[in-house]
């Protein structure tokens, strides 16, 4: 049944026994269309979605639309579209289930970025930031409801009059608890393409990361105008997402700062461990970058960026050559690291340098091979045979120079051995820079001169090494430079610390009123406590009665104080009862 006879067929009828009359359509989609309706009831203007006549037949889909409803039904938030009402009518002797929703009135973020674009080349990041934190609020509310929306994009945003955004169809949402996940086939991929998380792609179980990603492309594509990943076939797109990197957003919209783009790459990351653990920290994150994004400039596109990675090398991967050579490149087609090109002039002609040549005699050419001239014997010397001449001269000359060094280099060797022997005097003595040290007995507290047989601690030759054995370890403070120090070093300077950064916190509820965990609702979730500082991290473990342990570490980046690891990793289920952290602190000395 075509669109356009479902729009004629329905426009001016009713569901819900009369009360909703179905008036202009909205929208459609692959499962259902979206039509402005009046609710006689209540007397206003609501959206009526509509499964397809041909899908409704089927009981699967039936049970899918049904549950949209109950789970969005669960769902209370200003930046979700509310779900009024559901059920089933008969509409021309079949079966026709409906949801009844909060009508938006306002434009899709597909179209709010196009008119961005339009007029900027992007949509400015302070806008693009502001929208993504809306979005991750409404699915911080889903994922505490264990629902993970999984088809996040810009279609599925509504921007309403006032400024709003309505995060809507949760068609495809998957509750992320086992026992309620039969709906969805093991290794069946959906989603758009375009916004699939790599798990997604490859048919493997989705959490709350996986919307992350989703907002993740969405957010690239708001301050680029164009997706990190884009191709000709949905197979295409896929292998992009599993196997290639995107390429920062900067590299297309310099006005981008760099802390946006750390944000977007990290939630882009292959490997949901490695993204944020949370909507909510997600979200955070655009806040706290927000800040330096309100003086970035309008968006400044770079004409002819990195294009989009397009998964090209998906075809050599599914389909393999057959007889090992590379097929030869058809017009318009993805440039392959073995493609033929000209040369350019320059090795930096065009910013990247030549391409690769293609393997095979046609790759370089072979200059033609040059017979090498005879081989000649040399020339017998002048005076060879025992003659005498100037050859004889020239040897004599030799021999008598080589005797010389070899007498000198007697000499140096003598020489060495005396001025050593002198020294070894003048530092049992008590140093060479002046002044005696008298003979120490053993200090358990001795400082840092000592050495293999015993050492006083004594004016170092250097200006502070050790000096005069007297069979014992001591501490012994000479006179040997200028500040007497027994450390060993010019100067006696000692290592700087560098103090952490105690404005780093985070607040105590944190702990006490941590998340349970997406994999098991028996355990909490870890919060992210790392480059916090460690008091912080006490005060809020020790309100929620958590055990700790504290290691220390050599590392002069973050600063003393400084949290840099934690086990459980950030996200990771824990039992508070029984499990224990183990918290890495900087010492903030150097490592080295």
């Amino acid at each position: 049944m075509s669109q356009d006879g479902a729009q004629g067929r329905y426009a001016g009828r009713s569901v819900g026994r009369g009360r909703y009359q179905l008036r202009d359509l909205l929208g459609e989609g692959g499962m259902a269309s979206v039509h402005l309706a009046y609710d006689t009831v209540l007397d206003r203007q609501v959206a009526v979605k509509t499964l397809h006549t041909e899908l409704g037949r089927e009981s699967s889909f039936r049970e899918r639309f049904r549950r949209e409803a109950q789970s969005v039904a669960k769902l209370t938030h200003t930046n979700i579209v509310s779900v009024f009402d559901t059920g089933e009518d008969d509409l021309d002797g079949s079966t026709m289930p409906y949801i009844v929703m909060e009508y938006v009135e306002g434009q899709p973020l597909r179209s709010v970025l196009d008119a961005d674009v339009a007029q900027y080349g992007a949509m400015p990041v302070a806008k693009a930031l502001k929208i993504t934190a809306d979005v991750l609020a409404a699915l911080e509310v889903s994922h505490e409801m264990g629902l993970v929306h999984r088809d996040i994009k810009p279609g599925n945003v509504m921007m309403t009059k006032r400024g709003v955004v309505k995060v809507m169809d949760f068609g495809i949402a998957r509750a992320m608890q086992s026992g309620v996940t039969s709906m969805t086939q093991t290794g069946m991929v959906v989603g758009t393409p375009q916004y699939l998380s790599p798990e997604q792609a490859l048919g493997r179980g989705v959490d709350a990361r996986s919307d992350l990603y989703s907002v993740g492309i969405m957010l690239f594509e708001l301050l680029t105008g164009r997706l990190p990943f884009d191709a000709d076939s949905p197979l295409a797109i896929a292998y992009a997402h599993v196997q290639e990197e995107p390429v920062a957003p900067s590299t297309i919209n310099r006005s981008i700062p760099p802390a946006v783009d750390a944000l977007v790459m990290r939630a882009l990351k292959k490997n949901p461990n490695e993204r944020f653990p949370s909507a909510e920290a997600m979200r955070d994150e655009c806040a706290r970058v927000a800040g330096t994004a309100q003086a970035a400039p309008a968006p400044i596109i770079i004409a002819g960026g990195p294009p989009a990675r397009s998964g090209s090398g998906v075809g050599s991967a599914v389909f393999p050559p057959v007889d090992g050579q590379t097929p030869a490149p058809g017009p318009q087609s993805v440039q392959t690291p073995y493609q033929p090109h000209p040369a350019p002039a320059s090795p930096y002609n065009g910013g990247y340098g030549p391409s690769t040549p293609p393997p095979g005699p046609q790759a370089y050419a072979t200059p033609a091979y040059a017979e090498p001239p005879a081989y000649a014997a040399p020339s017998a010397p002048v005076g060879a045979g025992g003659g005498s001449g100037s050859g004889g001269k020239s040897n004599k000359s030799v021999l008598i120079g080589s005797g010389v060094v070899a007498v000198l280099a007697v000499i140096g060797v003598i020489v060495a051995i005396a001025l050593n022997g002198h020294e070894k005097d003048n530092t049992n003595a008590g140093g060479t820079g002046g002044g005696s040290a008298a003979p120490a007995p053993a200090d358990p507290g001795g400082g840092n001169g000592s050495t293999t047989g015993g050492s006083a601690g004594g004016a170092g030759t250097s200006g502070g090494s050790a000096g005069g054995n007297t069979g014992g370890t001591g501490k012994g403070n000479g006179n040997g430079n200028a500040t007497g120090n027994a450390n060993g070093t010019t100067g006696g300077a000692q290592a700087k610390v560098k103090e952490g950064d105690k404005s780093k916190t985070i607040e105590p509820d944190k702990c006490t009123k941590a998340y349970d965990s997406f994999q098991d609702k028996s355990k909490k979730s870890s919060p992210d406590f790392k480059y916090i500082y460690i008091d912080s991290v006490k005060e809020c473990m020790q309100a929620a009665g958590w055990k700790y342990r504290v290691d220390k570490v050599n590392e002069n980046t973050w600063g003393k104080g400084t949290v840099m690891t934690q086990q459980p990793q950030s996200g990771d289920p824990f039992d508070p009862k029984t499990d224990q952290f183990v918290l890495t602190v900087s010492t903030g000395e150097s490592g080295s």
